[in-house]
């Protein structure tokens, strides 16, 4: 049972209490989900009591000490609970969402941005990812302060909490070799460096090269391996051995005896180093335990001098080494990552901390006097309970975007001229308009844009190329004012620069518009950290080009597939596939609207490197249909027995293949589809209210296909997987031939490939027929 103190308690005390406040609500959190709370389905909920409990003493220190009103933090996945916890005693989380942990409703298993109902600054969860996306959060806010959006006085620091398994994650060297190019400031990484991870105890050898690998990009690294106890202890008789046991022990040794105890402890060192005996006979065996557990992240006073030492913005790694399952009664055991304490564990956990019965949820319970004054003091002056309202978010309008000239015209290259032109107008959207790319700025028709805004960097940069008056139509100087972010080749890390730009009104209260670019078959390789970047609510407009086959010369390597598929699956991200240029300029129009929309989304345009012939439009009516995913650029007469429907590159052959076919089919549809996401949702969302029984209009697609026979026939089309339209045959039951590409592109002529793969003329005349004339 804990003391109660009529003096004043000293800050390092008064963290401890709290420290051992946050272990046992993280804790009781975790077991009143599993072992009190009903359970309907008898699957175990869950929770990470361990990996709490390593966190505790870090996140204390760092909550109610370190951290200012505008710092961000992305805490470790499995210290959530902690995080709740936190923000139970600062009164911003309720007991009912603690007691819903894990429940449908409730607190989130991971910190959620858009989930769950306490401030989280960066949703985690996906491993690794939530500690990358800090570093890319800090240069997005040198990016505002030095474009005037933010006062310097303003800036706050990005910091992530990990476990040590989690720096096996790749993506986390490739943010930092990212990072050190961009010579990033004011970003703390802290390693719970507890040498466990989910199925066994972490490798020895790599501690040494944690130091070497950071140091080596610019950071400064602190290690916090001993806590106060043990620095007294080595200033004992036998103390420098005790220092060179404890260095030289592995991992697995250092768990296995934490969980045997102080005498597996007394045993193991009397053999190992004999010298310490003297040392060992001062301390009984709970003595011993708790000298042989006090790590440096267990240690308030080490913890608090850590961070104060590093006030400055240099980029700084904690390695912070821990116990997992401190305090526990799982303390180091191998197992314990997913381990629960059974009831009379928590309930002898209970009587230590002199909790009652029955007030298990109470903030203070067991504190009395000054202990708990202090602890509440402590709390309520907090620089996070003192945080600053984020401003409201600004919004810009967003000008007519006007179709570039030319009767043939490729969709990447309008990209590349409508950029330009917003770029020469002027105005809110073009000032905060910020593009990125993964080294494949100028082949994604980024070039003209970069040349009038410039590259962001810090410090000036100059164009050496033009400076020695040698020509290039790319004339790229990096200075403070530039507007677009340059990549390394890693799509990672454009996807998590692209979430902490799309995040920038929620984490600065200032808006952006990011977009960046990438080849369109190299989004899988990024596709966890987009995922992560819209599960977030990030705002940004993706710009994929070239897209499928169309790129013929280039080969299978350069060409996409499965791209429609991904867009049709990934939540908060909008896919639009214009085949013409107009399309592509209203489209990109109502993309900025719906970036800024409160119930918007990001967009993922797929675009392509061939120029066709644009078509004459009589009026302006295909305009609405196009944003809302397809029209008819030719009209089904009605009760027609068939329709061509296609999407994106493949234009002129489905417009040539309806020329052929209008004699033969009368009545003949031709369907552009700009959307099969956006078609399909909708679709989906008409299908689901059935059985809600709330009342939804007939869904876009429904009412495209409305003047068709219902025994008609549709043959689809798209350069990419033909399961992102054949699904369209199962709104009203129609008959369908899909084509589209199934198989790895070859190299090649345009009019070899469309050939081979069937997307030409022929092929979809071919499949009509087999529907219509048989």
């Amino acid at each position: 049972m804990l003391k109660k103190r009529s003096d004043p308690i000293p800050e390092a005390q008064t963290l401890k209490l709290l420290e051992e406040r946050l272990r046992w609500l993280s804790a009781w959190t975790i077991h009143n989900a599993n072992h009190l709370r009903d359970s309907t389905d008898g699957l175990k909920v869950g929770g990470h009591q361990a990996s709490c409990a390593s966190m505790t003493a870090i996140m204390a220190a760092l909550y109610f000490h370190a951290l200012g009103p505008n710092d961000k933090v992305a805490v470790k996945p499995h210290a959530g609970p902690v995080l709740h916890a936190i923000h139970y005693l600062l009164g911003t989380q309720t007991r009912e969402q603690l007691e819903a942990f894990r429940g449908f409703g409730g607190a989130q298993s991971y910190p959620s941005r858009t989930k769950d109902r306490i401030p989280v600054d960066f949703s985690t969860g996906s491993v690794g990812l939530g500690v990358a996306v800090t570093a890319f959060a800090s240069l997005v806010q040198d990016y505002l302060v030095f474009h005037d959006m933010m006062d310097k006085a303003d800036a706050g620091r990005m910091v992530a909490l990990m476990g040590d398994a989690e720096l096996d994650e790749g993506n986390i060297y490739e943010c930092l070799i990212e990072a050190s190019k961009h010579d990033i400031r004011n970003c703390w990484w802290i390693v719970d460096y507890n040498r466990q991870s989910l199925d066994a105890t972490t490798a020895d050898r790599m501690f040494s090269r944690f130091d070497e690998i950071f140091a080596s990009c610019g950071w400064r690294v602190v290690t916090l391996k001993y806590g106060r106890l043990m620095e007294a202890a080595f200033k004992e008789e036998g103390g420098a051995e005790l220092k060179a046991w404890i260095d030289g022990a592995a991992n697995a040794d250092y768990a296995a005896l934490t969980y045997l105890g102080g005498a597996a402890w007394r045993e193991r060192l009397l053999k190992d180093a004999p010298a310490t005996k003297k040392l060992l006979e001062a301390r009984d065996d709970d003595a011993l335990a708790a000298l042989m557990t006090n790590l440096g992240g267990h240690d308030l006073e080490a913890l608090v001098e850590a961070f104060d030492g590093a006030a400055d913005d240099v980029p700084t790694l904690f390695i912070a080494y821990t116990i997992k399952g401190f305090g526990l009664p799982f303390a180091g055991h191998k197992d314990n990552h997913s381990g629960l304490m059974n009831p009379s564990q928590m309930h002898a956990l209970r009587e230590t901390m002199g909790i009652a019965e029955g007030e298990e949820w109470e903030p203070w319970a067991g504190l009395g006097g000054n202990s708990a004054e202090a602890v509440r003091a402590c709390v309520s002056q907090s620089p996070i309970a003192r945080a600053r309202r984020k401003p409201p978010w600004n919004v810009a309008e967003v000008p007519a975007i006007v179709p570039p000239p030319g009767d043939e015209q490729s969709t990447q290259a309008a990209f590349g001229k409508i950029l330009l032109d917003i770029s020469r107008a002027g105005g809110a959207l073009a000032d905060r308009i910020v593009t990125t790319s993964p080294d494949v700025t100028v082949s994604t028709n980024l070039g003209p844009w970069v040349n009038q805004r410039g590259l962001f960097r810090r410090a000036e940069l100059a164009d050496i190329f033009a400076a020695a008056k040698i020509p290039s139509p790319q004339k790229w100087g990096g200075h403070k004012a530039g507007q677009h972010m340059e990549l390394g080749i890693a799509e990672n890390n454009l996807f998590l620069m692209l979430a902490a730009l799309g995040l920038a009104g929620e984490l600065f209260g200032e808006r952006l518009f990011p977009i960046g670019t990438v080849y369109d078959p190299f989004i899988a390789r990024g596709l966890d950290a987009l995922n992560y970047a819209c599960y977030q609510d990030a705002r940004f407009m993706l710009v994929a080009t070239p897209s499928g086959v169309t790129l013929g010369p280039e080969g299978g390597a350069h060409q996409s597939i499965n791209p429609p598929l991904i867009a049709l699956g990934q939540p908060g991200l909008r896919h639009y596939e214009p085949a013409f240029v107009d399309e592509l300029a209203l489209l990109m129009e109502e993309g900025f609207r719906i970036m800024q929309a409160e119930d918007g989304e990001s967009l993922y345009y797929r675009l392509t490197t061939r120029s066709i012939a644009q078509v004459e439009r009589r009026d302006e009516s295909w305009k609405e249909g196009a944003v809302a995913g397809g029209y008819w650029l030719r009209e089904p007469s009605p009760g027609a027995e068939a329709a061509i429907v296609y999407a994106g590159a493949v234009a002129p052959e489905a417009l040539a293949a309806w020329e052929a076919l209008q004699d033969d089919v009368p009545g003949l549809g031709l369907l552009a589809i700009t959307s099969p996401d956006l078609l399909h949702r909708g679709w989906s969302m008409r299908r689901s209210a059935r059985w809600s029984g709330t009342g939804v209009a007939p869904s876009h697609v429904e009412q495209l296909l409305a003047p068709l026979s219902g025994d008609a026939g549709l043959v689809t089309i798209i350069d990419g997987s033909p399961a992102a339209l054949s699904w369209i045959g199962s709104v009203a039951g129609h008959r369908v031939s899909p084509l589209g590409i199934d198989r790895f592109g070859q190299t090649g002529s345009l009019d070899d490939l469309y050939r081979y793969y069937r997307l030409d003329v022929d092929a979809i005349v071919e499949a009509a027929a087999e529907l219509f004339l048989d």
